[in-house]
């Protein structure tokens, strides 16, 4: 049987670190209030007042059972009337108004929760989203925090507003007549005990019933997304991605009813005894009577004690529930309290500094990598196509010992096989990591003393996988530099060979992309890559296998717009194919995260080494691919009209 299959207990050594916990959690939430201590004030003096004033209505019950009626005063009768509407009103005012402060101060601290969330995120490093699904992040904030909002407005408020009421209403119980009081009173710890046991239990439920929705929510995620439907329908797999969903959202669904059942009957018991309280109460007084085992009660007395009973049940039967609740939250702020702890890896240091980009010191763009060294952490090392880590076979770092010197103004090409490093070099220039050993730095500033904007204005990084906003050219290219004005926009645009395209779209610079960018071919979205950057006009420009993934007719359209942007910055190109990369003033070729050989095209092909080998590799490569496409145009005949699309026109959504 699965482990929640049932509301089995937690193990003994998972219930011990629970409870560990609790204080420390129950402190913390306490805390997301702190910076609404204020508002929370004017509720609690609100709350105590409406306790305060609803607990008249019995004494003025009792004053008109005992006196007013029986004595024929109708003046007392009118006046003790008028009382108790005004009781009335004076109640429900004060608490609408605390319900609005309540719900406020709620919705202020369900904000900052998000938001403190999201800001966190956006500081870690790029390893942890290369180890985490996405939709598991979106179910997170989306899922878990939602599930507090109930909690998180209205617990803080129920409890001052319900245990204030217990309170008063306990006193003027003891007024009336201590001995009914004390028999009301006989039950409750038994039922607190008990609402303590259920709320133990759907805290267990409510933490695996997250994990199934964010399990759920990562699979719409993957699977809905435009390249999870590709890829779905073009592996004749929808059917058994529907049959996933559908098992998925069964065990979702049998996990709700067992969050709404758990403890009902239980919490059935607390609710009869709760109604047949009353009747018992003038058994109670009966017998007491009867047995002159104390003093006479009166009707009065007795029905406004009744009364003051069942506003004495209605807020404790609300206090225990709350009680139930929160233990059940728990889980929730459990997980996003796990994301808020994670450990940031990359941090601005206070007294960072700032590269000046005008004036006589501005940037100029000399990139020095001195005896760098890094080591992915295990969970953390990118996958290759083939499924392995970018890593060396027995487990070593990425980089090892890297020494290299791009002057400023130069371009410096990097080439070697898959899981080398490459990708890993233009990260470390980026800062998307930090160095485990060496240093990296721009115009002799180490890129760990720069703040993270002046690195982002000095270094604009391309990569092989381009990202599009679902949102118009004009706000995808405004990502880059919110400000920008049209003029600029289009002169970006015409540096990167691309405003013609964009031109021809229905709507222009204001069509929208769809999801990352699929209205638009390969090589016109890295096209509207390139010209984000050139937006910025970083000084140090990374292309990370920018043109990889083209065709070769693409690829020098885009190399055009690559040559283009070089120009007059320093340039650090990942090179897949090496005829790109022949003009470069310096080549690197890494293997297994050292650098093996280093010059220029010509110096590297005359030596005969490792460089000379891919060149006749990538040569080889080409004339394959040359020969499969005149064979296949041979095949198609004359009159298949066949060849390349046109590359430039806007492709529609796939």
């Amino acid at each position: 049987m699965h482990p929640h299959d049932s509301p089995t207990p937690l193990p003994p050594e998972e219930a011990d670190a629970s409870a560990r916990r609790r204080p420390g959690e129950l402190r913390r939430i306490a805390r997301l209030f702190r910076p609404y201590r204020g508002r929370l004030a004017v509720v609690g003096v609100m709350i105590t007042a409406s306790s305060v004033v609803s607990l008249a209505s019995p004494f003025l019950l009792r004053e008109v059972l005992d006196t007013a009626i029986p004595q024929a005063r109708t003046g007392l009768l009118a006046a003790l009337t008028l009382g108790m509407i005004g009781v009335a009103v004076a109640t429900a005012v004060l608490d609408v108004w605390q319900t609005y402060l309540s719900t406020t101060v709620g919705q202020r601290v369900m904000h900052d929760l998000r938001t403190g969330v999201y800001a966190h995120l956006q500081r870690l490093s790029l390893a942890f989203f290369t180890r985490t699904r996405v939709g598991e992040v979106q179910s997170r904030i989306a899922n878990d925090i939602g599930g507090m909002q109930a909690v998180v407005t209205n617990t803080a408020t129920s409890i001052v507003s319900n245990g204030t009421t217990v309170l008063a209403t306990v006193v003027a119980m003891l007024a009336l007549n201590w001995r009914l009081t004390l028999f009301s009173l006989a039950v409750l710890p038994f039922f607190v005990w008990l609402s303590r046991r259920v709320g133990a239990e759907r805290r267990r439920i409510t933490s695996e019933r997250q994990r199934k929705m964010a399990a759920m929510s990562s699979l719409v995620q993957e699977s809905l997304s435009v390249s999870g439907v590709l890829l779905g329908r073009s592996m004749g797999r929808s059917p058994a991605l529907v049959e996933r969903f559908a098992r998925a959202s069964d065990e979702l669904a049998d996990l709700e009813v067992r969050s709404s059942m758990a403890g009902r009957w239980r919490q059935s018991t607390v609710f009869i005894t709760f109604a047949a309280m009353p009747a018992l109460i003038y058994f109670f007084a009966g017998w007491q009577q009867a047995g002159g085992s104390g003093g006479a009660v009166s009707t009065g007395t007795l029905v406004a004690f009744t009364t003051l009973q069942a506003q004495l049940f209605r807020p404790l039967a609300m206090l225990l529930r709350v009680g139930v609740q929160v233990q059940s939250s728990l889980s929730l702020f459990s997980r996003v309290f796990e994301y808020l702890d994670l450990p940031v890896d990359l941090t601005e240091k206070p007294d960072a500094l700032t590269l000046p980009r005008a004036g006589e010191r501005r940037v100029r763009g000399e990139v020095r990598f001195t005896g760098v060294g890094f080591r992915y952490a295990a969970a953390d090392r990118p996958a290759r196509p083939d499924g392995q880590p970018d890593a060396e076979p027995d487990g070593g770092g990425a980089l090892h010992g890297v020494d290299l010197h791009v002057p400023a103004g130069t371009r410096l090409a990097v080439v070697g096989h898959t899981g080398s490093g490459k990708s890993t070099l233009a990260y470390l220039t980026a800062r998307l990591y930090d160095v485990t050993e060496g240093s990296v730095t721009i115009d002799g500033v180490d890129l760990r003393d720069l703040t993270f904007a002046s690195l982002a204005d000095t270094v604009g990084l391309v990569a092989q996988e381009t990202y599009l906003l679902h949102a118009s050219v004009a706000e995808n290219l405004r990502f880059a530099k919110p400000d920008a004005t049209d003029e600029e926009l289009e002169r970006a645009a015409r540096a990167a060979h691309v405003h013609d395209v964009i031109a021809a779209l229905p709507q222009g610079y204001d069509t929208v992309v769809g999801e990352r960018g699929y209205r638009f071919s390969g090589g016109e979205k890295q096209r509207l890559a390139l010209a984000r950057t050139i937006l910025r006009d970083p000084p140090v420009l990374v292309l990370d296998e920018a043109t990889s993934a083209l065709d070769t007719r693409t690829e020098r359209a885009v190399q055009q717009a690559v040559d283009r942007l070089s120009t007059g910055r320093t340039t650090i190109t990942i090179a897949h194919r090496l005829s790109t990369v022949r003009d470069a003033d310096q080549i690197v070729v890494l293997e297994r995260g050292r650098v093996v050989e280093q010059g220029r095209h010509e110096e590297l092909l005359a030596a005969g080494g490792r460089y000379a080998e891919l060149v006749a590799a990538d040569r080889a490569a080409e004339q394959a691919a040359a020969e499969a496409g005149d064979l296949a145009a041979g095949r198609a005949g004359p009159g298949a009209g066949g060849g390349e699309p046109r590359e430039g026109a806007a492709v529609p959504a796939r």
